[in-house]
């Protein structure tokens, strides 16, 4: 038998077995809460990104509709989808559900108005907890880019 120095015992190893889990799915729980937020604020950039490219580059002309709705819509949500990370290791992560975000974009008079939608796979713990899934949605409101008439003042000529 090996004696110890002092009169001090040793941690129990049932206690370290033990608390070892539970302190490894709560460091996953809260990285997994961290990645909601970093979700968050990665969709806010990417819907002002895609607000703001939206508004400098389309047309109101309806002769450049149709390249306002195939190739520069198109290329604004290849763009947040990759910057959002679908397809990637951080996707996985982030736990992204589809193909792709839902990416729409409403004409008004007035404004234009973007949708991002984001929809998470569901958090499966099976014998405590099991969720639909989230669904994040961002709404930008952008003013159409009217080149304003210059005024002038009535018999001013």
């Amino acid at each position: 038998m090996i004696r110890r120095r002092g009169s001090r015992r040793g941690q129990a190893t049932t206690e370290t077995v033990l608390l070892l889990p539970m302190f490894v799915f709560f460091l996953y729980a809260f990285a997994k809460i961290f990645a909601a937020l970093v979700l968050i604020q990665k969709m806010e950039i990417a819907s002002y990104y895609a607000a703001r490219r939206w508004q400098l580059e389309s047309h109101r002309n309806f002769s450049y509709v149709g390249h306002d709705e195939g190739v520069l819509a198109l290329d604004i949500k290849r763009r947040v989808a990759d910057y959002l990370g679908y397809g990637t290791r951080i996707g996985q992560f982030l736990d992204l559900d589809g193909g792709a975000p839902v990416l729409t974009i409403e004409r008004t008079q007035v404004w234009q108005v973007v949708y991002l939608k984001v929809k998470t796979k569901p958090v499966v713990v099976s014998w405590m907890y099991r969720s639909k899934g989230y669904e994040f949605e961002i709404t930008k409101y952008v003013p159409n880019r009217d080149r304003p008439i210059a005024f002038e003042l009535p018999g001013m000529k």
